[in-house]
């Protein structure tokens, strides 16, 4: 596998003028998220199974802008780096192509331009987007979950590690609570909380809960996050 980059177009045109006739690449599955606000961007795609070796090439640049787009330092799915924060979901046998972007302008619309080369042509993912509408934190750690009183529970959790930006970009969250009646599973969502702790009232001696909690930038940018992972607690028959 080889990459190429910081050559622009004439990296792009020269392998293309190297492809010979056949089965261009699967066009790549880009998703971009910032998990910290405005800091920290990522865009990645998942490299094909069983594929050719395949040249990638990522550009961005400012739509209303008459600059030179720039290109991307890509980190292949080899790569050890501890750097990336918690990508979206996807399959664990995805081998994930990463595609970091610095320093990116809040309210300012970008381009975004992946193309995949092998011998059989090329194909490219084009998208636009703007910083604020792909906000996505990590989830919520440390969740903890203890009795309070009968039918009183206090929810717990700390804020995810990688949101940098507490003090200027603080976050709300929400709580999913979950429990079975019957072989059914009922659920609840509770929030927004903008504290890391709320009481719970009002639940049922000896059933099981389970809950989980998911972050969002306060003023609402972008998607809260993945749910964390799930705790479960049975509610005690006799106050604590």
């Amino acid at each position: 596998m080889v990459v190429i980059f910081g050559l622009g177009c004439q990296a792009l045109d020269l392998l293309k003028a190297t492809a010979t006739l056949g089965d261009p690449p699967s066009t790549p599955t880009v998703h971009c998220w910032c998990s910290s606000y405005p800091n920290v961007t990522l865009c990645s795609w998942p490299e094909p199974p069983h594929s050719q070796p395949t040249h990638y090439l990522a550009t961005y640049s400012e739509r209303h802008s008459n600059g030179d787009a720039k290109m991307c330092h890509l980190i292949p799915p080899s790569s050890s780096s501890t750097s990336l924060t918690t990508e979206p979901s996807s399959s664990v046998s995805e081998q994930l192509w990463h595609c970091p972007l610095p320093n990116l302008k809040l309210l300012t619309e970008y381009i975004l331009n992946i193309t995949a080369v092998h011998s059989g042509g090329s194909s490219s993912h084009l998208t636009s987007f703007m910083l604020e509408d792909i906000v996505k934190p990590d989830p919520p750690v440390d969740v903890r979950v203890s009795p309070m009183a009968t039918k009183n529970l206090l929810v717990e959790w700390s804020p995810p590690p990688t949101w940098k930006s507490m003090d200027i970009f603080p976050l709300k969250y929400q709580i999913l609570y979950q429990w079975k009646i019957r072989g059914t599973t009922k659920s609840i969502n509770l929030g927004p909380f903008e504290n890391t702790k709320t009481e719970l009232k009002g639940l049922i001696p000896g059933r099981t809960y389970q809950f989980q909690v998911c972050a969002k930038e306060i003023l609402g940018l972008g998607q809260c996050s993945d749910w964390s992972s799930p705790v479960q607690i049975t509610i005690p028959t006799t106050k604590p």
